[in-house]
C-alpha cells in the first residue's frame, strides 16, 4: 500500500491523518502497517484527500493520476 508513503510525500503526521478521518491515531497506523483492514469509506476518503485512485492507495497501479471523475446526470424538468 502507498498510504505512508502519501502522507510523507505531504508532510502529514498519522494523529493528522487520523483527525481528517475521524479515527484514532492508533487505528490510522494499524491501517499503514497492514495490521488492519481499509474500510471503504476510508480508503475513498484517503483518495480525495491525497487527490489519487484507490488503485493506487491499494497498490494495484504505479499511476498516481486519479481516474476522470464521474459525469452527473441532467436534469430534465
Amino acid at each position: 500500500m502507498h498510504i505512508r508513503d502519501l502522507r510523507e510525500d505531504n508532510d502529514l503526521t498519522q494523529k493528522q491523518v487520523a483527525d481528517y478521518l475521524n479515527i484514532r491515531q492508533n487505528t490510522y497506523s494499524q491501517y499503514e502497517t497492514g495490521c488492519r483492514q481499509i474500510p471503504i469509506e476510508v480508503l475513498t476518503a484517503l483518495a480525495t484527500l491525497y487527490k489519487t485512485s484507490t488503485d493506487y492507495l491499494l497498490g494495484l497501479t504505479d499511476c498516481k493520476t486519479p481516474y476522470p471523475q464521474k459525469k452527473k446526470p441532467e436534469r430534465h424538468p
